[in-house]
């Protein structure tokens, strides 16, 4: 079926249009953009990265006036052209609520399929399950600020009472396109679930990713540590590129299209865990600016509240108790959702950090958002986000703590009640319980890096400056005040693109290995996280 992700169907629809082939081969993006608005300007054109990728262009008219939001007819969309010409793109997995046994795959098309479905199967030629799938169509209006009135059409499938510790293959399709087909078949993908009991494993983090060289480069140094899962601390793509959270934003829904493509390589066969970031408030699709992300993305319906803020859920894999949470709703420094909750967000964070604590199986917890509790880069430091969550952090002795915002690799001692607790030089081990959480920043995800703030230098494995308290600041009121700091807490300071990765071990002595990996793979820190040591 087609939900649609923002009101009725237009009036009706138009003839196809296009670019010539020969003309589409030489253009860019951008240009291909603006031929269909010029040729087109006294109607809408509807225009898909990933149609335009395979040479498919697809229009249609309506009669919205400026703030209207419609979504296309199905029927229409999907006898435009015939399946086996719609291609699937941008596949991207998220585990369910339960990892052993929950998997979520969705993908997009360039125009609504009929009956859309995944197959699945424990080998590649053998693919004789097949799921259902449903459409989430998403229109973005053409009003000002919005580079292109575009419709998207997001595809999603719950794959349920699977084995754990099994490695599935997959394909996505719909009606005139089987994955099983010996054309597709080069389409078929594969994701494994989570053990039942707990082994060691990778996985991986960073914020602030983007589309471009910079972030499809950490996309492949992220498949070579083939991790279980990979957590995005938020600001995906930048379809968004103010990030107030305001319809004065200045958005191009076209970037999703670039941006789930780039992104397919892993997200195809890891699962890509988001959170959502200031520039992931879009308000086109809903007053908390939260549509796009729901019709975008499937992800697990363990928060307090998923329809309302899908950025905050929680799931465990192995040793390992993950909380994912969106920082909008506290945040001082940009305040549009700022109170989203009424604080129900802060409330279910506090019993689930208590009920992963007190679970025997879980050694360690993992929490990741956006905007940062402890930076010195350009953000800085959110008050907000200390005010709130930092006490629950300490009170039940979470572990590790990732955030993005800021674009640049950065690392604290260990710090408790707002103190350092222990020094944490490169290197060096960290007991939570006894010494503080020690909070990382991973904002090299690939997007435009920043610098810090005057007097604190790069400091890094390799690079190495004496340790020293550098001065920044903190947003400090709810009105978006800040105040001046010292901050003693900063221990390692990178300025380049950067992945975080984390090897966690279990039995007698379970231990997280933190390392930060740059552009080209070289580490510039690592530390450990054991317990009781």
């Amino acid at each position: 079926m087609t939900v649609p992700f923002g009101g009725t169907p237009p009036e009706s629809p138009v003839p196809d249009v296009g670019i010539p082939e020969r003309l589409a081969r030489r253009m860019s993006m951008p240009e291909q953009y603006e031929y269909l608005r010029t040729r087109f300007s006294r109607r809408r054109a509807l225009v898909s990265a990933g149609a335009v990728a395979g040479g498919l262009l697809t229009g249609c008219s309506g009669g919205s006036s400026p703030g209207a939001r419609t979504s296309p007819s199905p029927a229409s969309s999907a006898s435009a052209v015939r399946g086996s010409a719609v291609p699937p793109f941008g596949r991207h997995l998220a585990f369910g609520a339960e990892p052993m046994t929950q998997m979520r795959i969705s993908w997009q098309v360039p125009v609504a399929v009929r009956a859309p479905y995944v197959r699945i199967g424990l080998r590649p030629d053998d693919l004789g399950r097949r799921i259902p799938a449903e459409v989430r169509a998403l229109h973005t209006p053409g009003v000002s600020g919005v580079r292109l009135a575009l419709d998207q059409f997001y595809v999603h499938a719950a794959l349920d009472r699977l084995t754990p510790d099994t490695t599935y293959y997959y394909g996505v399709g719909h009606d005139g396109f089987d994955p099983a087909s010996a054309a597709h078949r080069s389409t078929i993908s594969r994701f494994r679930t989570a053990p039942t009991t707990p082994k060691a494993f990778t996985f991986t983090a960073f914020g602030d990713q983007g589309v471009g060289d910079a972030a499809a480069a950490n996309d492949r140094l992220m498949l070579d540590q083939d991790p279980a899962f990979h957590l995005h601390a938020g600001d995906l793509c930048y379809a968004d590129g103010t990030g107030h959270g305001k319809r004065t934003d200045g958005y191009d829904p076209a970037t999703w299209d670039l941006f789930l493509k780039q992104n397919e390589q892993v997200a195809r066969v890891v699962p890509w865990m988001v959170t959502t970031g200031n520039h992931d408030m879009e308000a086109w699709y809903s007053p908390d600016g939260y549509g796009g992300q729901l019709a975008r993305w499937s992800l697990p319906d363990s928060g307090f509240d998923p329809r309302s803020t899908p950025g905050a859920y929680s799931f465990t894999y192995g040793n390992v108790g993950v909380v994912a949470l969106d920082a909008n709703d506290v945040s001082y420094e940009i305040r549009a959702n700022l109170g989203h909750s009424d604080g129900r967000q802060t409330a279910w964070l506090d019993q689930t950090l208590g009920a992963l604590r007190a679970a025997a199986h879980i050694d360690f917890v993992v929490v990741f958002f956006h905007h940062c509790a402890y930076s010195t880069s350009a953000h800085a430091s959110d008050g907000g986000v200390r005010k709130a969550w930092v006490p629950l952090f300490d009170r039940h002795r979470v572990d590790l703590v990732i955030n993005g915002h800021n674009h640049v690799y950065e690392r604290t001692d260990a710090i408790r009640g707002a103190a350092v607790g222990r020094a944490v030089p490169i290197g060096g081990t960290v007991d939570p319980a006894r010494d503080g959480i020690v909070y990382v920043t991973a904002g090299g995800g690939g997007r435009d890096l920043y610098g810090f703030q005057p007097g604190a230098k790069e400091s890094y494995e390799g690079h190495e400056r004496r340790h020293r308290a550098v001065d920044s600041m903190v947003w400090a009121t709810a009105s978006g005040q800040t105040k001046n700091e010292t901050a003693d807490w900063s221990r390692v300071r990178y300025r380049g693109f950067s992945l975080l990765k984390v090897e966690a071990e279990s039995g007698a002595h379970p231990r997280l290995t933190v390392s930060a990996l740059a552009r080209g793979g070289e580490r510039v820190d690592h530390f450990e996280v054991k317990r009781g040591s």
